[in-house]
């Protein structure tokens, strides 16, 4: 005989089970936040210290803790983000722009779009040695400033054009329609019309991708990123050196002020990104504002 569960028990169990579930994401959760908490606490302990003595940020590196500082890793870091944003979003924006408003919808588009999707999934060390082969032994570039940042905005280009294209494709074609139905040509649409809506999540994609390059070590490592350097750059084609290379180089050293060296570098390091995301979210909000109801 084949018992029938009531429908009020059968309610009761799928309760008992969606329970369990919050309960165990909430302690997922719980675990993660609490494990953040505890490496930002130690981080801060460790470096709060350093990042109150000015000579960290004026001083270069050194072999004495005491007297090390952030002066090249924190300008070279600089520099490395304006050239590779000044490469990436250009070219990233513009084959958005291309592949989504004006490219035919053919077998090579659909490659260039499968190739750029695997793209963003590449480990960031295999964009160092092609970096270091394209740029630096190929094109002659020496191991500088320039092949840093051709490399990193190989690195930057799929995020870039993955979420540009997500977000000119958000855009309704009512807009585009009734842009080109008043005479406006297909640029001109794109240009006033498209772009304007579509800028909000262009952005977001653009400081995800310059996130992800201010804090990357090993595309640099491979390239030639100096890790003790004692001027800055003066030009496109000089040595230079990040603060992730800088902190990378403090961890491995034995000594205990070293470490806390590299605490307070990871404090600057985390400032700096959370400067950005906030510019981002600014800039979004400020977009959003201005679109059209």
């Amino acid at each position: 005989m084949i018992r029938v569960e009531s429908r009020p028990e059968w309610r009761m169990r799928e309760y008992r089970r969606e329970q369990l579930f919050q309960l165990v994401g909430a302690l997922i959760v719980l675990f993660a936040l609490t494990t953040l908490v505890v490496l930002l606490t130690t981080v801060l302990l460790d470096g709060y210290a350093r990042l109150l003595d000015i000579k960290f940020f004026t001083n270069f590196p050194s072999r004495r803790a005491e007297e090390a500082g952030i002066k090249a890793a924190l300008v070279g870091s600089a520099y490395l983000l304006l050239l590779t944003a000044a490469i990436a979003i250009p070219i990233g924006v513009g084959a958005a722009i291309y592949l989504e408003e004006f490219a035919k919808r053919n077998w090579f588009t659909r490659l260039v779009e499968i190739n750029i999707t695997n793209l963003a999934g590449v480990p960031s060390v295999i964009y160092g040695l092609l970096g270091l082969q394209v740029f630096v032994r190929t094109l002659h570039m020496d191991r500088s400033l320039l092949a840093g940042a051709c490399t990193m905005a190989l690195l930057a280009l799929p995020v870039i054009i993955t979420a540009a294209r997500e977000g000119l494709r958000t855009v309704p074609n009512s807009l585009r329609y009734g842009s080109l139905a008043l005479g406006a040509t297909k640029w001109q649409t794109v240009r006033y019309t498209v772009l304007p809506v579509a800028m909000p999540s262009i952005l977001t994609g653009v400081i995800l991708a310059l996130s992800r390059v201010i804090g990357e070590t090993a595309p640099l490592l491979v390239i030639g990123a100096v890790v003790y350097i004692g001027t800055l750059p003066d030009s496109l084609f000089a040595p230079f050196t990040v603060l992730p290379v800088q902190i990378y180089n403090w961890t491995t050293r034995p000594q205990h002020a070293f470490q806390e060296n590299a605490a307070a570098g990871i404090i600057v390091l985390l400032l700096l990104l959370l400067t950005i995301n906030a510019t981002a979210i600014y800039l979004r909000n400020r977009y959003q504002k201005r679109l059209p109801l």
